[in-house]
Parts: structure tokens; sequence; C-alpha cells
């Protein structure tokens, strides 16, 4: 019998070791994401093409998303992402491959696993839930987001330092980084196998088979209509937040190269992508902590609707300020910061609206559903752009956060 103590101290644990495998995790993500699209438009030899690159990730993600949920339904978390964490491991190396042979077709595919890859870093949030506290799991969940702060923001600054260090060993143009990536994936595989013991579902399977007598009402009730609107908010903030995302890069380096008579210099295009991005990711990780207590507190929908106003804001500022260095770099902090809001209490919300024995199911959907409106959109938004520009893709975009807006009443959650 798993007495409430044993629960905390178990949660404790894990916590901890899935907030050190989201920090070893993150780097490849967030070189990912910076080197991603330039290294689509170079082997490619179209703009168009760049938007390629975050769409192969996100449909990666897509892909292995409710396969990865069934897997940790049957096996176990642990298994779950460490399959996770291997599927990256084989993309890097993919990746790298593609750029010495400059096969295009093939540097997708390697996207691709990384992607699959991401998705075992998104199951790890909601495997933050499985044993938590119900008046805690906004925070828990947060906390193993946050964690990713540390290697998300540190793929895009370890640009610079991983060239030089490929060049030294004689990796392709572009790919130095991605030897972190290498290392990072690698610990974090070995972490999940020796630490994440006990493993949180199967604690959390057991836990509902000792106490089906006895479980509390609230916890056994499913609201399905809840569910569909957390899945919606989060699927919504991510696809604003990919299309913008995916597209600053290619926006950032036209910028740079008008500025200086067309002849910018590639390592100064690659420090200013590096650098917004950085501040990018640090908006999406950073305050994830402050918006889980926020929805434990304030309640969950109320924090998703302060996500998409924060949404609105950064459009605003792509729209009026896009052509200008410093209001691109604030529009995609606040991106960052809106879709940090908008996931965060939009995973504890699905977590709540959802009966134990369909949680695992439906979080892989929501998760599958976020990656391929994430895929599509920034395949979109290449399109967007290159009729729109910068500022026509913003506007666009914010079709679907007033959208989330509207529906807001339906996750409302009925006070126990």
């Amino acid at each position: 019998m798993t007495t409430v103590a044993d629960q905390r101290t178990i949660q404790r644990r894990t916590v901890i070791v899935l907030s050190i495998g989201q920090v070893l995790g993150g780097i490849a993500f967030g070189a990912t994401v910076s080197l991603g699209a330039l290294l689509a438009a170079d082997i490619s030899g179209d703009d168009a093409l760049s938007g390629l690159a975050t769409a192969s990730v996100t449909l990666g993600a897509a892909i292995c998303a409710i396969p990865l949920a069934r897997f940790a339904q049957r096996f176990g978390r642990r298994p779950s992402l460490t399959l996770g964490n291997l599927f990256a491991l084989i993309g890097i190396g993919i990746v790298i491959l593609a750029a010495a042979l400059r096969i295009f077709p093939l540097l997708l595919a390697g996207i691709i696993l990384i992607g699959a890859g991401n998705a075992g870093n998104l199951q790890s949030r909601f495997a933050a839930t499985d044993i938590a506290q119900p008046q805690h799991r906004g925070r828990d969940l947060s906390i193993v987001v946050w964690a990713t702060t540390a290697g998300a923001v540190s793929g895009p600054l370890l640009l610079g330092p991983g060239e030089s260090l490929g060049q030294l060993v004689g990796m392709p143009p572009q790919t130095g980084s991605y030897l972190f990536s290498l290392v990072a994936q690698l610990a974090a595989l070995v972490l999940y196998l020796i630490a994440l013991r006990p493993d949180p579902l199967r604690v959390a399977q057991r836990l509902v088979a000792e106490n089906a007598g006895v479980m509390r009402v609230v916890e056994r009730v499913d609201r399905p209509r809840v569910a569909r609107y957390a899945m919606f908010s989060i699927a919504g903030a991510h696809i604003v937040m990919v299309s913008v995302m995916a597209m600053t890069p290619i926006h950032l380096s036209h910028m740079a190269h008008a500025a200086h008579g067309g002849h910018a210099d590639a390592a100064d295009v690659t420090a200013l992508v590096g650098f917004t991005i950085a501040f990018h990711v640090a908006g999406m990780y950073a305050l994830s902590p402050v918006f889980g207590v926020l929805a434990d507190r304030w309640g969950r929908t109320r924090v998703i609707v302060l996500g998409q106003i924060v949404l609105a804001a950064s459009l605003a500022f792509a729209f009026f300020a896009g052509e200008i260095e410093w209001g691109v770099v604030i529009a995609l902090i606040l991106l960052g910061l809106g879709w940090s809001a908008s996931t965060v209490a939009g995973a504890a919300l699905l977590t709540e609206a959802s009966a134990p024995s369909l949680r695992t199911r439906r979080q892989g959907r929501s998760d599958s559903l976020m990656s391929f409106c994430g895929a599509g959109g920034a395949v979109l938004a290449g399109i967007i752009m290159a009729r729109f520009e910068y500022g026509g893709l913003a506007a666009i975009a914010a079709v679907v956060v007033v959208a989330a807006l509207v529906l807001a009443p339906l996750g409302r959650m009925p006070r126990a």
C-alpha cells in the first residue's frame, strides 16, 4: 500500500529527475530551432523552403506523440522517455550527415527524428502530474517545463562555440553545436534509465487500483468539453508561436542584409538569430513556474486567457515594429511568454478535466494535435510571409488568438 508520504517522496524525486532530463534534452531543441531554418535555406537554396525545418520538428513530434503515449500507458514513462532520447540521437547524426552531403530530404528526415525526440520531452511535463496532488499540478508541471530553459536557451547560445569546435573536428558548416546536443541527449537517456525509479505512471496506475473504492468524486468525473477546449488552447498557442518563430530567422537575415547593402556577414547573421531565439526560448520557459502557480491559484482558464492576451501583444509588436531589431526581439519574448502561460495552464486543465483512465491517451492526442498544427503553421508561414511579409503573418496569426479568447467560457471547471 502506497502512503501519502511515500507518494510525496516519489513525486519530489520524479520532478527532480524530469527537470534534469529537460535541461539536457532542451539543448538539441534549441539548436534545431536556431539552425534548422538556416540549414534548410542553405542546402535547398530557397528561402521559401526554410519553414520546412520547423515543420519537420513539429511533424516528428506529432507523429510520435500518440504512439509514445500508448507505449507509456503500457510500459511506463521511463521506457517511453528513453525511446524519445534514442530517436533524437539518431536524428542529430542524420542532420550532420545531410549537411555534409548537402541532401535536403535527408536533412528533413533527421529533423523529423529530432522532433520525435521532442515528443518525449513534451511528455515529461505530463509525467510530472502523474502522481501530483491536485492543488499542485500546475506548479509541478511548470517546474519541469521551466527546467527546459537552461538547455533550450544554451542551444542557440552555443552556436558560436559549436561552430569553432565543429571546424576543429572537420564537421560540416553550421552543424558544430550539434556535438553538444549529442552528448546531452546521451546523458538524458542514461539519466532516465537509471534514476527515474519508481516509474511515476506505474505508481499512478497502482494508486488508482488501490483506491478505486474511495477515490474522490471530483477526481473520477470526466469533462470532455473542458478537455477539448484545453487541447484547442494548447494547439492554438503553439501554431501562433511556431508560425512566427519559424520565419523570424529568415526575416532577421533579410533585415541584416538590407542594413548592410545586401552583403551582411554570415557570422553576424547567425549571432543575431541566436541572440533573438535565445531570448524567445527564455520567454517560453523561464516564467513557467509563475504561470503554474497562478494556474493553481487563479484557475486554469484565467491563465490561458492571460496567455492569449500576451500573444496578442506579441503579434502587435511584430506587426507595428517588425522592421526594427528591438521590435522583433520584444515580439519574440512576448511570443514565448504567451505560449508558456497558455500551454502550462492548458496542460493542467487537460489533466484535471480527464478521468484517470483517459488522461494518458488524451495527453498523447493533445501533443499530437499541437505538433500537427505547429507543422502546418510552419509550412503556411513561409507561404504567407512570401506574400504578405512578416507583419502580414502576424495579422493572420491573430485570428487564432481571437478564437481562443472567444471560446474561453468552454474551459470553465465547476467548483468542487
